[in-house]
């Protein structure tokens, strides 16, 4: 799949796709759905830490990542089936701070990272030309619906960096 153009996202996006070497997108996506969970379990003696006061702990970084993920792929969804309307924004710490991550185990998230991805991956896997092709808007700016592929697994590469040169 080829990459998306510049036209195609909004200067945001670039921070997650521009993490993003070569093309075969799918096959890295597929591959952080068991990355991704094995890294998560190797972190469970600091999953409480935050290397910083206000700064998220590992689990709340995990519960982030497994939030973003549903909504960039509802918004994925959205925009390959060619919905119209404009879609809302979030604010990731209103979302860690109304969540109770804290409650949860390292564990229940890399569980939860992987059954995601396998079944995002059916979808990612199902989209043709077309449907990459599409786009709408998110967040008052217009993304394709191949940005968000390379956002969605950007995020994901952005979020293991900062967990490994912040705090292990």
């Amino acid at each position: 799949m080829n990459r998306p153009q510049t036209h195609e996202y909004p200067a945001w996006a670039e921070t997650y796709i521009s993490k993003i070497s070569g093309d075969d997108i799918l096959d890295l996506l597929e591959k952080q759905g068991t990355d991704f969970p094995e890294f998560l379990n190797t972190l469970t003696e600091k999953a409480d830490y935050a290397y910083a006061p206000g700064k998220w702990t590992i689990k709340e970084m995990a519960g982030h990542i497994v939030d973003t993920e549903r909504i960039l792929v509802y918004r994925l969804t959205c925009f390959a089936r060619a919905e119209q309307h404009a879609l809302p924004g979030f604010d990731e710490d209103d979302y860690v701070t109304n969540a109770h991550f804290a409650d949860r185990s390292l564990q229940s998230f890399s569980e939860e990272f992987a059954l995601l991805r396998k079944a995002n991956l059916y979808l990612f896997k199902s989209l043709n030309d077309h449907e990459l092709d599409r786009s709408g808007t998110a967040s008052e700016r217009q993304i394709s619906v191949r940005a968000l592929l390379f956002v969605i697994a950007g995020h994901v590469i952005h979020h293991t960096g900062i967990i490994e040169e912040r705090y292990l």
